[in-house]
């Protein structure tokens, strides 16, 4: 029996579906810690900024309050840069999960057309089976005949 060129296509289909489908849950995975970082900061800012609110009755220096404020500015542009980070990450997450449609889509239809294939292939084989069947019954018919 003759090898299938197209099952070589098929296994490689196969292959850049599965390298996709990594490549999505790293994707997924780096998102999801970049997401949870910014969480994080975002906690953080909103219990600091608590505190702050808890002084608010008591006294507090003036180079106090300019920590405070130069505080929450670092804690907003870590934010700000976090944010980026998120979109970025949340882009390639987008990006990878296109790729790995389109390579299962790839897969698929090259399975599809195989079995396609081995569908005509056997049917034909049937026919042909049918044909043989019919050729000998009718000889079979016509010695009888004789």
């Amino acid at each position: 029996m003759k090898v299938e060129p197209l099952a070589k296509v098929l296994t490689l289909a196969f292959e850049a579906e599965e390298q996709a489908r990594l490549q999505l849950k790293n994707a997924q995975f780096e998102w999801q810690k970049q997401q949870e970082q910014l969480d994080a900061l975002q906690a953080y800012r909103l219990d600091y900024m608590k505190q702050m609110e808890d002084k608010q009755g008591q006294m507090i220096s003036a180079s106090q309050y300019h920590q405070f404020h130069q505080f929450v500015k670092q804690i907003d542009e870590a934010i700000t840069n976090q944010l980026k980070a998120v979109k970025e990450t949340d882009s390639m997450k987008l990006h990878r999960q296109n790729h790995w449609l389109s390579c299962q889509q790839k897969h698929q239809a090259i399975k599809i057309l195989l079995d396609n294939k081995a569908r005509k292939a056997a049917l034909k084989a049937q026919l042909q089976e049918q044909k043989m069947t019919d050729e000998f019954a009718m000889q079979q018919f016509y010695r009888k005949s004789l």
